[in-house]
């Protein structure tokens, strides 16, 4: 096997744990096994041994390392650095709007925007 391929199958595998949607049922490490289980199954019908392999070790790594009340102080810590990004870019705007520069406002005005969906994503994050 290639290393680009191997390289691909294992960005794949983590890029899956950081994207893991959480069930109703079960959250944090519980969601991200089962989802990964059922990638695995997946793969497995489709006959994709590259890609089995691939998850087969994220999922490895999901059981040996992952810790519920890590991960909720992770997404908590996630949630404050993009709570203190949104009042930053708010400032900068209050700013901008003092200086009267509509090209400045303009800007300001999109970063705060991004920074309020990463917080929203970050607080979705969370809740899981």
């Amino acid at each position: 096997m290639s290393q680009r391929l191997l390289a691909n199958i294992l960005l794949g595998g983590c890029a899956a744990l950081i994207t893991l949607p959480a069930t109703a049922e079960t959250g944090g490490c519980a969601a991200k096994r089962d989802h990964l289980q059922q990638q695995i199954e997946a793969a497995r019908s489709a006959g994709n041994r590259d890609r089995q392999a691939g998850l087969e070790k994220a999922l490895s790594q999901v059981v040996e390392h992952c810790d519920d009340g890590e991960l909720r102080k992770s997404r908590e810590e996630e949630v404050l650095d993009a709570e203190h990004e949104v009042r930053t870019r708010e400032a900068e705007l209050q700013e901008a709007l003092k200086q009267g520069e509509p090209a400045k406002i303009d800007k300001r005005r999109a970063k705060l925007a991004e920074s309020r969906e990463e917080l929203r994503e970050a607080q979705e994050a969370l809740q899981r």
